[in-house]
């Protein structure tokens, strides 16, 4: 009896360890190394079955090699994404196919010097779960450019105002960085772009701004390729308003300036514009730099030593190529509304040091970065729309033909 009695102790000791040994065997399938997590209905599919392309441990990946993860049956539960760049990470935004096979991101192209990191978990066909965990890096550019913007963030402008970027590198592919700048108003009105040269991308409406308007600038450079292997830089916003209208027109041979504030008459300068051999230039013209004082020499525009005044008082600048209007104490006064004698700026009566009472200062302290400056009646060529803010020198037509995106 104690024999038979032993035998069945010993059975259910036996039946222990295999219901023991089952158990193990059941946490052992239940999670692999890898992050594959077993189904109820059998073991886990292979993390291979969830393809994640660019391959995991990938470097120097490309902006536009695009990233997908996929699966050849079943479907993908869910996709996390996250993307390091500078010290910051940020969810890649994106979304699964309606069959449930592929997830893409919503922007193709891929983030330049960062690491991506990608959690995936399926179910195959047979309802098996696989979990997939993979990173890359993407390229790291040898070369940057950006683009220097005109008017400053946060400024107020006359209604001439042209936003002008001034890239530091050639641009070769003109369309995807033109794609990249965004110019909008509020009210709005439309905007176009054109190209001077390789260098310059320029933004205007087909008339001058209306006063009070409101200008954001918005730059999506970074990581957009500018020219083989140089990519842009900078995500920034800026934004500018508008202020009043002024527009002063000088007669070159009337020798005056007539100033009009949202189309009224302000008053009218008596003027000297450029002598006979040094003319001033025709055309309309922005008012992009304001200096109180500042030296001319004319070894910097061409003209040899013919002068050197240390303190110009009340400069404005008008044109890259050195117009300016600025105030005038070393001629004889009686020249001003009566001879031109400059070597092509437009000369107002000032003092030395500069008066807020003479004519140069009171133009002066009336004028914004932006206002409009035109000359007619000048025996010269019409200022090139490239020479400083010329642009209003071109139809809306020729405007419009000079961007890169058709």
């Amino acid at each position: 009896m104690r024999h038979v009695q032993g035998r069945a102790r010993r059975a259910r000791v036996a039946l222990a360890a295999v219901l023991a040994w089952a158990g193990l065997l059941t946490v052992i399938v239940g999670c692999t190394p890898g992050g594959s997590v077993g189904g109820a209905l059998g073991p886990p599919a292979s993390e291979e079955f969830i393809h994640v392309a660019p391959d995991d441990g990938s470097k120097g990946v490309r902006p536009d090699a695009g990233l997908r993860v996929r699966v050849p049956d079943g479907r993908l539960e869910s996709v996390k994404v996250v993307v390091e760049q500078d010290a910051r990470r940020s969810a890649v935004p994106g979304r699964v196919s309606a069959d449930g096979l592929t997830w893409r991101p919503d922007d193709e192209r891929l983030v330049l010097a960062a690491k991506y990191t990608v959690d995936a978990v399926a179910v195959d066909g047979d309802g098996r779960r696989s979990a997939r965990h993979t990173t890359f890096t993407t390229h790291v550019p040898a070369e940057r450019f950006i683009g220097y913007v005109a008017p400053e963030d946060r400024s107020t402008v006359g209604t001439g105002m042209i936003v002008s970027l001034e890239f530091n590198r050639k641009i070769v592919h003109r369309a995807a960085v033109e794609r990249a700048v965004r110019v909008t108003s509020r009210p709005a009105v439309e905007v176009r772009p054109h190209w001077f040269g390789d260098t310059r991308l320029d933004f205007r409406p087909e008339h001058y701004w209306k006063p009070g308007t409101r200008v954001t600038v918005e730059l999506r450079l970074r990581d957009v390729e500018g020219a083989p292997g140089v990519y842009g830089l900078q995500h920034r916003t800026f934004t500018f308003t508008v202020g009043r209208s002024q527009i002063s027109v000088v007669d070159a041979s009337r020798h005056t300036m007539q100033v009009r504030r949202d189309g009224e008459l302000l008053t009218t300068v008596p003027v000297t514009a450029g002598a006979p051999k040094t003319t001033t230039y025709n055309g309309k013209m922005v008012i992009t730099e304001m200096l109180e004082v500042t030296r001319m020499d004319s070894r910097t525009v061409g003209f040899g030593g013919e002068y050197d005044i240390p303190d110009v008082p009340h400069a404005i600048r008008l044109t890259s190529s050195g117009t300016f209007l600025h105030g005038n104490y070393w001629t004889e006064t009686d020249v001003f509304g009566r001879r031109n004698v400059s070597h092509g700026c437009i000369g107002l009566r000032d003092v030395q040091g500069g008066g807020a009472d003479t004519p140069a200062g009171w133009f002066f302290d009336r004028s914004l970065v932006g206002d409009v400056v035109e000359v007619v009646n000048s025996k010269d060529k019409e200022v090139a729309p490239d020479n400083g803010l010329g642009g209003w020198n071109m139809s809306w037509e020729e405007w419009t033909a000079g961007s890169a995106v058709k």
